[in-house]
């Protein structure tokens, strides 16, 4: 009857100590695997969108950062992600997200920076992506029909309109597609000049003079941004009233910029990771298009350019550069 009841209690301290052992197992730490084209800044966001959610890197959430200088590099950069096993894969372009859909079909994406998810098959739809993909798109469908009217607005006497487009990204025909039909109303004939890297960007200004384009408008690609600079001291020599995507252009020294805020969708990127971190499935999630844009006037190049910007231009800007 002794021996029956030191087992027992034995026993009762065996378990009891094998749960005590198991509740004092720290709890798994998720990590995200960040693969990314684009600079700090774009880190610099996600991270305060995770900080405002609770998160705090090497604390309660890991994140491995991997880069690529160039579109053939998605794919092992993916891949590379995916060996580690992260919760969550967040990239950054169109070209690593098709990377990351051929590399995954159980760890959840989350896209950005992407223009056209439908049309380059990355999700079945924006209401219901399906799959493990999800994210966020720069494009609404009514950006590119805007920008050409703010261009046409600040000159009015501008007929024939150069759009400088990445051949590749798949995204900037859309957005072509979708200002043809603005330039039939606005009676604006259109040149499209596509480029496939940074030597085609004299040539192309070239054909611009040969066709007496009178102005130029820049679509959104990663080419365009690795290369602002150049493409915007082009424009500049070619004395072109020009309008690009976003501020950073602007800020470089461009005449108009009319887009999405740069990095604003970053926070929302965190807040889908938080979810899917919670249980949520990426099928679920929409995905979603920018519905807040920004105009911004460099003031120093239209004067640069001898170029006056009408004041009913400038009173709708939301940034002027003096």
């Amino acid at each position: 009857m002794n021996k029956k009841v030191v087992v027992s209690v034995l026993a009762t301290f065996i378990l009891a100590s094998f749960h005590l052992a198991e509740a004092q197992q720290p709890a798994k730490i998720p990590r995200i695997g960040f693969g990314a084209a684009t600079g700090p800044d774009s880190i610099v966001e996600f991270r305060r969108g995770l900080r405002d959610l609770g998160y705090i890197e090497g604390k309660n959430i890991l994140i491995e950062y991997r880069y690529a200088e160039g579109v053939a590099e998605f794919p092992n950069l993916v891949a590379e992600l995916v060996r580690l096993k992260v919760d969550v894969i967040v990239v950054t372009s169109t070209a690593a997200a098709q990377a990351a859909k051929n590399a995954t079909t159980t760890i959840p994406v989350i896209f950005t920076s992407v223009g056209d998810p439908v049309g380059t098959g990355i999700v079945a739809s924006l209401a219901r992506p399906g799959g493990n993909v999800t994210g966020f798109s720069n494009l609404s469908p009514e950006l590119s029909g805007k920008q050409l009217e703010l261009l046409k607005e600040a000159f009015p006497k501008i007929s024939h309109i150069a759009v400088l487009s990445e051949t590749a990204n798949t995204g900037n025909a859309a957005s072509l597609g979708e200002m043809k039909v603005a330039a039939e109303a606005l009676r604006v004939t259109l040149q499209r000049l596509e480029v496939r890297g940074p030597d085609d960007f004299e040539p192309a200004f070239s054909a611009i003079k040969r066709e007496r384009a009178s102005a130029l408008i820049v679509l959104r690609n990663n080419l365009v941004r690795a290369h602002l600079a150049q493409i915007v001291g082009l424009a500049i020599k070619s004395r072109l009233p020009a309008l690009y995507p976003d501020s950073f252009s602007t800020d470089a020294g461009g005449l108009m910029s009319y887009g999405p805020k740069p990095f604003e969708h970053y926070r929302r990127v965190a807040i889908y990771v938080d979810k899917i971190l919670k249980g949520a499935k990426p099928a679920d999630l929409p995905v979603e298009q920018p519905t807040k844009f920004e105009l911004v006037i460099n003031l120093k190049t239209a004067k640069a350019l001898g170029l006056t910007i009408p004041p009913v231009v400038l009173m709708r800007a939301d940034r002027v550069i003096r």
